[in-house]
């Protein structure tokens, strides 16, 4: 099994765009050496669009030499050699996003190359796509291809939620597929993908198959220590709260090699991680709403529960409820309860937990531990 819990790692993307190079990549997989990233079980490290030439070399798809002068495969290895594992992309249509060629036609060929150079993620877009085609087959097709290698490659499905892929993704290979379009820094993203979005796919969402809201934005604001618009300490808090509880892939957009203290905490919170690398793999449901703050909840593998109280109000919100009939526990059952953003033992309750007081975009998230009895 490739994904038996949801995949981490890191996406050149949302820093770096088009400003990508051998340097940038080399130097970001140190970072997550040194920054305990990779401990923390942080493994792929992948560059997004833009790594390639501008055309084919006898049929097959080469790089850029001038912003990797050292190759693909020798990056590749340079990776592999710090304990991690190396992530590319491409794409299901005729070209890329930004217009480089792509992989509609070429899906064999390209599976192939991507394997000898060392792969191990494939992030497969969908632009250029051509009208009438079937973008099922084409999915299908790279899903088919990759296998084909018999090199173990993690699929990535990039089609922004079309066609309800959620309901197909695993079924073509994928191993986790995008449910919305592409994320930004703001609170609006957040709520549109991870609250609105996701809310009814928990269904789909199981190991070796996970429900995507795209990557983590946390630590975006800051850049260059340079203070810039977007989200708030609270917001990325409950952003990256919400992907632990949602079984969502991890995938770190912000600059690593220059993360301040309040970045790094977030990204490195065990607690949560250990939630979202729970083997079980169930995705958190959302239980209800209470004054505008919704509370999440998922079964973890041990018979602990992680619950989570979301403030999507932009007044303080405070004293939300969930009683223990909404996790299917016994009502006289006595739990232990630890916050997962301090760590703070919180003592046993029995019947009903309720929440601190919330400021406007902020969380908690509790481990509830039912008590042998």
């Amino acid at each position: 099994m490739i994904a038996p819990t949801p995949p981490m790692g890191w996406n050149s993307w949302n820093t770096f765009g088009r400003e990508i190079d051998e340097d940038v990549i080399r130097s970001t997989a140190d970072a997550m050496v040194a920054t305990g990233l990779k401990d923390a079980g942080y493994r792929y490290v992948c560059i997004d669009d833009l790594w390639e030439a501008d055309e084919r070399v006898d049929g097959r798809l080469t790089w850029d030499a001038a912003k990797f002068p050292g190759g693909i495969p020798a990056l590749a290895d340079y990776i592999h050699g710090l304990g991690l594992k190396f992530g590319i992309y491409s794409c299901s249509g005729t070209h890329t996003c930004a217009g480089k060629p792509a992989s509609f036609g070429y899906e064999e060929i390209d599976a192939q190359t991507f394997a000898d150079w060392g792969v191990d993620f494939l992030k497969y877009d969908h632009c250029y796509f051509p009208p009438g085609a079937d973008p099922r087959a084409a999915y299908a097709r790279m899903g088919q291809a990759l296998r084909m290698t018999g090199r173990p490659i993690l699929y990535s499905l990039c089609n922004w939620g079309g066609n309800e892929v959620w309901t197909w993704g695993a079924a073509v290979g994928g191993h986790m597929w995008r449910t919305g379009g592409d994320i930004n820094d703001s609170w609006e993203s957040i709520v549109h993908l991870g609250f609105r979005r996701q809310k009814d796919l928990h269904p789909w969402g199981r190991p070796n198959g996970w429900n995507d809201p795209d990557m983590l934005v946390v630590g975006m604001r800051n850049r260059g220590n340079v203070a810039r618009e977007g989200c708030s300490e609270d917001e990325y808090r409950s952003h990256f709260a919400l992907w632990c509880l949602q079984a969502a892939p991890l995938m770190i957009g912000c600059d690593v090699r220059d993360m301040d203290p309040a970045t790094k905490a977030i990204l490195l919170n065990r607690d949560l991680i250990a939630v979202n690398q729970d083997p079980l793999g169930v995705q958190a449901a959302c239980l209800g709403s209470h004054r505008r703050c919704e509370v999440w909840a998922r079964p973890l593998a041990n018979g602990d529960l992680a619950v989570g109280f979301f403030n999507l109000h932009e007044k303080p919100q405070g004293n939300v409820p969930v009683a223990w009939e909404q996790l299917h526990l016994h009502d006289r059952r006595p739990c232990r309860l630890t916050d997962l953003g301090s760590g703070e033992d919180l003592g046993t309750h029995s019947r009903v937990f309720t929440s601190g007081s919330l400021a406007p975009h902020a969380c908690q998230v509790v481990r509830i531990s039912p008590q042998r009895t």
